[in-house]
C-alpha cells in the first residue's frame, strides 16, 4: 500500500533499525566499464583510478571501509579516497572492483523517492564537487568535504532498500530545497533520511567528522562539533540542485549560512558554472568509456570471462 503520511511506518522504528538491514551501498554502472579498463591496464596511473573511484559512492565506500579495517589501518583512520587507495594498494582495489562488477551490485532507481539511477548518481557527484569547491573557499579540508558530499544521500538509499526488503510500498514526496522529503519522511517514520545516513556512516566505521555533517545537513547549526562542514554541505546542496535542475527556481540558502562561509550570493552563483562544467566533463568521460566498452563488446561477443579484470 502507499504510505499514509499521517500514519508512521512503525512507532518503534529507529534509524539504527534501518541501518541493521543495510550494509552495502550499490555501485553506479556508468563508472564500472572505465574502472575495468584502467584496472586491466598495467600502465594505468594510480591517480586515474583514484579519480574514477571518487565518482562512485559504492566503490568509494568499499575502498574506505577496507582501508580502515584492522588489517590495513593499524589504528590510524583515513577519510579520503586518495589516502585509502594508497593504503590499500593496487591489488586490493583490483579485487574490490572485480567483486563489485562480478556481483552486479548496481545503482537502481529509488522508488520510494521517485528517483532514477542516473539522477541519484548525478546528484551525488554534483554535491561532492560542490562541497569540495565550497570547502576550498572556506578553508576546510577538500577531500573530506568531497566524501561528505558524495555520500550525503546514503540515507535515502538505505530507506529505499529497507522498503524493498520489507515489501513496503512507500512514496515520499519532496518539497524541494532546502527541506526536500523531510516532512514526508518524518510523517512516515518519525525521522528523516539524514539521520539514517549519519547512523549508517557511523556503522560503516566513518569518523564523526564525516557522519555528523550528513546527519545534520537539514539543520546544520544543530551540529555541536561539525557545524561549519554541515553548513557547507547544506549550501552545497543548493549548488547541486541548481546544477541538476537548472530550469527550476531554487530558494537561496539562509544569509546566516552564507555568512558562516564568508559567501555572498554573487560568489555562490558564480560557482554554478564551475560545478556544471566539472559534472559535464565527468559525464563526457564516462559516456565515452561506455561507448568504447560497447564497441569492444560488439567486436568480442560476451563469454564466460567477459567481466574478468
Amino acid at each position: 500500500m502507499i504510505a499514509d503520511v499521517n500514519h508512521p511506518a512503525s512507532s518503534t522504528l529507529t534509524p539504527e533499525d534501518i541501518v541493521r538491514e543495510v550494509k552495502h551501498l550499490p555501485s553506479a554502472p556508468k563508472v564500472l566499464p572505465r574502472l575495468k579498463q584502467l584496472l586491466g591496464d598495467g600502465n594505468s596511473a594510480m591517480h586515474e583510478i583514484v579519480s574514477l573511484i571518487r565518482l562512485d559512492p559504492g566503490i568509494a565506500v568499499r575502498v574506505l571501509q577496507t582501508a580502515n579495517s584492522a588489517y590495513f589501518s593499524k589504528g590510524v583512520r583515513c577519510v579520503t579516497v586518495d589516502e585509502a587507495v594508497n593504503r590499500v594498494g593496487y591489488n586490493q582495489v583490483y579485487e574490490l572492483v572485480s567483486f563489485a562488477v562480478a556481483s552486479q551490485v548496481l545503482v537502481r532507481p529509488l522508488e520510494v523517492y521517485g528517483l532514477e539511477a542516473d539522477e541519484l548518481w548525478k546528484m551525488s557527484v554534483a554535491c561532492a564537487l560542490a562541497t569540495e569547491e565550497l570547502a576550498a573557499l572556506s578553508g576546510q579540508e577538500r577531500d573530506a568535504a568531497y566524501t561528505i558530499g558524495l555520500l550525503h544521500s546514503v540515507g535515502m538509499v538505505a530507506i529505499d532498500e529497507w522498503a524493498l526488503r520489507n515489501a513496503r510500498v512507500l512514496r515520499l514526496s519532496t518539497a524541494g530545497y532546502p527541506r526536500e522529503a523531510t516532512e514526508s519522511e518524518r510523517a512516515a517514520f518519525g525521522f528523516n533520511s539524514a539521520q539514517v545516513g549519519g547512523a549508517l556512516l557511523i556503522d560503516w566505521g566513518f569518523p564523526r567528522s564525516i557522519a555528523e555533517p550528513v546527519r545534520w545537513q537539514y539543520s546544520p547549526r544543530s551540529s555541536l562539533s561539525q557545524a561549519k562542514m554541515a553548513i557547507t554541505l547544506h549550501v552545497a546542496k543548493w549548488l547541486r540542485t541548481t546544477v541538476c535542475a537548472p530550469q527550476k527556481e531554487v530558494p537561496w540558502p539562509e544569509e546566516t549560512h552564507l555568512n558562516a562561509l564568508s559567501l555572498t550570493k554573487p560568489k555562490l552563483s558564480a560557482l554554478v558554472a564551475e560545478v556544471s562544467h566539472r559534472i559535464a566533463a565527468v559525464s563526457s568521460l564516462l559516456d565515452a568509456a561506455a561507448d568504447d566498452a560497447a564497441g569492444q563488446k560488439r567486436l568480442f561477443p560476451a563469454g564466460a570471462d567477459d567481466w574478468k579484470i
